[in-house]
């Protein structure tokens, strides 16, 4: 055998021992507390799935309020092109484009916001995410519900483990089946119709691609990134104050 494959196949075989004992140990650590607390292995896969769903419906709901994706600058969505690199202003991930097309771009946008062109388009974006938010439950209680027993020790023992994983194991999902709920809003709240109009007054938005295909999908990512930074801060929350009489048996695993 070459000796190459041979080396590749001893550090993928250390690799999968290294995983598989990193969870035994993770499950070894947690075995003594839970048999005190007189929690079961599903007991606690149980109570993650709850407070994963609680904070998820927690965040859901407050995101789903009218103006509350617009209100918060951290989650706020922004149109995909402002900018020339990285965060758009406003706190949502614009997309920047780079060269003498970005600039004249960025110069456009900007004398449009002055004039009222695109800060009615930005609001109707926030509308729709706020309209996806509402209607997402279902789709992340699915997710929810693919938790296993496998899963508990990395979700345990991590400030945000819940929320890690729903979005490791879930985010290209999540992001497929929100885009539907987004692409609905955007209709509903007329942002498509305004996005029209917005491009009609200034050409070069649909020369640099600010498309309904572009704005549907950069809406979808801002949204989820805010969702899950809502969920995340929750599971905090609850970590912190666990209720109920499962909550009180898992307040020394999960607390900070």
């Amino acid at each position: 055998m070459d000796t190459s494959h041979r080396s590749l196949d001893r550090r993928a075989l250390l690799g999968a021992l290294g995983f598989n004992m990193a969870l035994w140990v993770g499950a070894i650590s947690l075995a003594a507390p839970l048999r005190a607390a007189g929690v079961t292995g599903g007991g606690l896969q149980s109570g993650l799935r709850d407070m994963l769903a609680r904070a998820t419906d927690s965040s859901l709901d407050t995101l789903g309020r009218p103006g509350a994706f617009y209100n918060d600058p951290a989650v706020r969505i922004a149109l995909p092109l402002i900018g020339r690199t990285g965060s758009a202003p406003g706190g949502g991930q614009g997309g920047g484009l780079g060269g003498g097309l970005g600039g004249a771009l960025l110069s456009a946008l900007d004398k449009g916001q002055a004039l009222g062109l695109t800060e009615p388009l930005v609001r109707r974006l926030n509308e729709a995410a706020g309209v996806a938010a509402r209607e997402a439950k279902p789709i992340f209680r699915a997710a929810i519900g693919r938790l296993s027993l496998a899963d508990v020790p990395g979700i345990a023992t991590q400030r945000d483990g819940a929320t890690q994983f729903l979005r490791t194991s879930a985010g290209a999902d999540l992001t497929a089946r929100l885009r539907p709920l987004v692409d609905r809003g955007l209709g509903q709240v007329g942002a498509l119709r305004e996005l029209d109009r917005v491009a009609a007054s200034t050409p070069l938005l649909r020369t640099a691609g600010l498309t309904r295909d572009r704005i549907g999908s950069s809406v979808t990512e801002q949204a989820l990134n805010g969702i899950f930074r809502y969920i995340g801060s929750e599971e905090g929350r609850l970590r912190d104050n666990p209720v109920g009489a499962l909550g009180g048996a898992l307040k020394g695993l999960l607390g900070q």
